[in-house]
């Protein structure tokens, strides 16, 4: 498990609870439902008009993938393939099939297995880039709904905002009630932020890096 994301989300939400405790205000006075509906509900719904069902469900899926620890040693599969190389120059290009058990990495044991098949290199060479192309462009779909998610969060807030300020407006004979409606209505703007700036860039510039 990545131990620096989930670090990340969970003292980021520590600091957004402690700012509000430590004005000595009440944690569900920054609670409120029809904000949460606004804000969460449209930003989701945004996002889902979007992109296709599939990728919209593919990215909510790929949540898990930013705790997941999965480290690669360039200078392992380096040492991987020369001695590959080695076995073929000694025992034939038969003898990788047998080599090729005792490697993990399953997009260096294809391209192994093309080569004991018999493939032209070249070909062997486009199959592999091929599937790095069509492997980076599905990591760039699931980027690019944390990215979009990101991007509605604050507008959405916003919309939210804009009803509450419309609604307090509406009832302005209640001076009781200005000061409380103003703070529903700054809540929304309050939880897109929170969408776009704890949750989802994070997430996506962290699916960045491990894509790179």
């Amino acid at each position: 498990m990545d131990i620096a994301s989930l670090l990340g989300i969970v003292l980021g939400l520590a600091m957004t609870v402690f700012g509000i405790l430590s004005n000595k205000a009440e944690l569900l006075g920054y609670i409120d439902v029809p904000s949460v509906i606004i804000t969460i509900g449209g930003s989701i719904t945004g996002v889902l008009g979007s992109f296709k069902l599939s990728d919209f469900i593919n990215g909510f899926k790929s949540f898990a993938l930013v705790f997941k620890e999965d480290a690669m040693d360039p200078g392992e599969i380096i040492g991987n393939v020369i001695n590959l190389a080695n076995v073929a120059r000694k025992e034939g290009l038969l003898a990788l099939e047998e080599a090729s058990n005792d490697i993990d990495d399953p997009f260096l044991k294809k391209g192994i297995m093309l080569v004991v098949d018999g493939t032209d290199p070249e070909l062997v060479r486009g199959i592999l880039e091929t599937e790095l192309a069509c492997l980076e462009d599905r990591h760039k779909k699931v980027i690019g709904f944390w990215e979009k998610w990101a991007e509605l969060g604050p507008a959405w807030g916003m919309i939210g905002t804009l009803i509450g300020l419309v609604n307090m407006l509406n009832n302005m004979e209640d001076a009781s009630a200005i000061g409380p409606a103003m703070a529903v209505a700054l809540l929304t703007t309050l939880y897109g932020s929170m969408i776009a700036n704890w949750l989802c860039t994070p997430i996506a510039s962290k699916m960045k890096v491990n894509n790179d």
